[in-house]
């Protein structure tokens, strides 16, 4: 029947498109309930939407609609939207959570995803602007990147990554999506992102004052119900210095990798250290440091040393020290003002003016990363023989 064909070839084109927020096609998630094309070509497909409300909704439809006019034979398009029942949104869950039961904690031992987490000493060192730009590099390059924002008292990457409305009250940020019990994180930049920024009311009020076992069920929360995907590296920007965080992230993910950050002077040195001492007392591996800071680039070319010389390479010295493989470090990242504005904006230098100088040092971060790739020795593959 021709109608049939068409009705076909109508569904194949609705399979490319993509739900911004969980990235697969709808087709696979249940979210096209009915495609029918009378005798004149005027094609008439229902949808569901996830939830109500569904902040992708319009850009569904849009895509939608192109998909079916893009067929040839179609002569009008007409939408039905509608929302999934309860029964279909636990359906879809349990797709897309697959084997793993409900739960569950993906990152674990045997998991693919290459988990780094980003810790300093002190803060103030840039270490949320190094997490933020990394994540944007390695998801430039065609890798399936997250970052969980660990730093719950401080946190930053929303509004480094442009996950703020500047023109909303004290610049409200953007919140996640809630479809049963999984969370479905905003993306920016191609990465998705998860912070306790999303959940709590903007402005000063939103100062978030909660002790060890709050703070240790929040990252639990955000490892286990976040629906962020097959990842190819997580990142998790862990606030500084050793405390109840730094230990609940040692706990729960003891293979994580650990890059350290600090900044050149010794007395940041000192204090970087003692956050690599104390992941790799957990079981975590101290993948390398990051200087970051490291002078001022001149016009001439020469380099102002605002706040000295050599912390990197002294923190790599002193995790070197004993039995284990020595921590190499990994890039220098200069003081950058396009660095700096790019925070303040929301958009990434590493996006913004790939030749900067600080751009230059995190693509070398980058490079590291993507050169270790994600370690399949002693994993468990999911593989049966046929």
């Amino acid at each position: 029947m021709p109608g049939a064909d068409l009705e076909a070839r109508i569904t194949t084109a609705l399979a490319g498109v993509i739900d911004p927020e969980i990235r697969k096609p709808i087709t696979e998630l249940g979210m096209v309930k009915e495609v029918s094309v009378d005798d004149g070509g005027a094609a008439s497909v229902g949808i569901v939407l996830t939830i109500v409300g569904c902040p992708a909704a319009t850009a569904i439809e849009r895509d939608v609609t192109a998909a079916v006019a893009s067929v040839p034979g179609v002569t009008s398009t007409s939408i039905a939207v509608g929302v999934m029942t309860p029964d279909e949104r636990k359906a879809l869950t349990d797709r897309l959570r697959g084997s793993k039961a409900a739960r569950v904690m993906p990152f674990g031992p045997n998991s693919l995803t290459r988990v780094i987490a980003v810790t300093s000493g002190k803060g103030g060192v840039g270490k949320s602007t190094i997490t933020a730009n990394l994540a944007v590099e390695l998801a430039g390059r065609g890798l399936s990147v997250g970052i969980v924002d660990a730093d719950v008292h401080g946190f930053s990457i929303p509004g480094l990554l442009g996950l703020t409305d500047a023109a909303a009250a004290a610049g409200a940020i953007t919140r996640p999506t809630q479809v049963g019990d999984m969370i479905l994180p905003p993306i920016a930049h191609g990465v998705k992102v998860i912070s306790i920024g999303m959940f709590v009311e903007p402005g000063a009020s939103s100062a978030v004052a909660w002790r060890g076992p709050m703070l240790h069920r929040t990252i639990t929360q955000f490892l286990t119900d976040v629906y962020f995907g097959d990842l190819d590296v997580l990142l998790l920007d862990l606030p500084p210095g050793t405390g109840d965080v730094a230990i609940s992230i040692g706990q729960i993910l003891p293979h994580a990798d650990v890059l350290v950050v600090t900044t050149p002077q010794p007395a940041a040195a000192d204090v970087a250290e003692r956050s690599g001492i104390v992941a790799r007392q957990t079981g975590q591996r101290v993948m390398g440091v990051v200087e970051n800071m490291a002078g001022l680039v001149q016009q001439d070319g020469t380099v102002l040393s605002l706040f000295g010389e050599g912390g990197g390479a002294e923190v790599a010295r002193r995790l070197s020290e004993g039995d284990v493989p020595p921590v190499p470090l990994l890039a220098s990242v200069p003081i950058s003002v396009p660095l700096r504005t790019g925070g303040d904006t929301g958009l990434p230098v590493v996006l913004s003016d790939p030749a900067d100088p600080a751009s230059v040092a995190i693509r070398s971060i980058a490079d590291r990363v993507t050169q270790a790739g994600r370690g399949l020795a002693g994993r468990k593959l999911g593989l049966a023989p046929v």
